[in-house]
């Protein structure tokens, strides 16, 4: 029965970081649907939010504000405009000049505007980390005793997670912008055609998953409390993973995929050390490829002519 319990436990901690770095992924595997492109910038774009977040709940602070709904839902906001702006902003500085070109030139692009991101908030903010305190100490038994516990800040992951998830899946299959993504997902020149501004739909996607790689950064740092300027490329490459995992270009599939991805960390770093959780998510990366290479979910591409 402890050996069951401390399972448990390992389910529920993968599943909590598991389930942040699902909404990072669905930035990758929406836009790789609709253009077939990765957006390296992403896990930049993560990292800001990270910091505006940062700098919400201390401005907050410093003017006496202490009301923990008020100070949560700044984070979010200011978090989740200001990088939204700066998706939009990739896109139509870093790609939408270099579309119908050699598809390696947006991504040497993409790259460029990783470093440039990085580097402006190495100078604005310096290298040295930044604390975060947790907004919500505490949390409850599942399992009498302390075996089985669960943070409050884990509960509040999973409601943001769930919410954040639904919204976006009502949005895409019952609005009217989520179906024009659908349908330039299927073919974008068909869309166009059809008279679908396919521009403005795909730098809706910049914005969508900017939007959600913001949630996941207030989050990811409440949980934590602590981010510094090169957090972005871990969490860029784990989410990435999680895509990949899933089928890159399936919505639920990024879902799918970032679960197991935290799972799998959580159990790897149990079994062989917390240094060796990295190269455990990335050797399960290799196994499923290797029998599955177009992920759990994804489909097999078929050329549109």
């Amino acid at each position: 029965m402890p050996e069951l319990n401390h399972y448990l436990q390992l389910l529920i901690d993968g599943l909590s970081v598991g389930s942040t770095y699902a909404l990072i992924a669905i930035g990758y595997t929406m836009v790789y649907g609709i253009i077939g492109m990765i957006n390296f910038a992403h896990g930049e774009v993560y990292m800001i939010g990270s910091y505006i977040a940062f700098i919400a709940i201390a401005g907050l602070a410093m003017l006496g504000f202490d009301n923990l709904p008020l100070i949560m839902g700044a984070a979010f906001l200011a978090s989740i405009i200001v990088t939204s702006a700066y998706g939009y902003s990739i896109e139509r500085v870093a790609y939408r000049p270099l579309r119908g070109g050699n598809r390696l030139i947006p991504l040497i692009s993409a790259i460029g505007m990783s470093i440039v991101l990085q580097n402006t908030v190495l100078l604005a903010q310096d290298s040295r980390g930044k604390a975060i305190p947790d907004p919500m100490p505490g949390g409850f038994d599942l399992v009498a005793g302390g075996a089985v516990s669960v943070s409050y800040m884990q509960v509040f992951i999973f409601v943001i997670t769930f919410v954040a998830m639904y919204g976006l899946t009502l949005f895409i299959s019952r609005s009217r912008l989520g179906r024009a993504c659908r349908a330039c997902a299927e073919d974008i020149k068909m869309a166009n055609l059809l008279g679908i501004n396919t521009n403005n739909i795909i730098a809706l996607t910049f914005v969508i998953g900017a939007a959600l790689a913001a949630v996941a950064a207030v989050l990811i740092s409440m949980r934590y409390g602590f981010i510094n300027p090169n957090l972005g490329f871990l969490a860029g490459i784990k989410a990435f993973t999680a895509a990949v995992l899933g089928g890159i270009g399936s919505i639920p599939g990024a879902m799918l995929g970032g679960l197991v991805l935290g799972v799998a960390e959580a159990f790897g770093a149990d079994l062989f050390g917390d240094q060796y959780k990295d190269v455990v998510a990335f050797v399960l990366l290799v196994l499923l490829l290797l029998f599955m290479p177009t992920g759990i979910l994804g489909r097999p591409e078929v050329e549109k002519v």
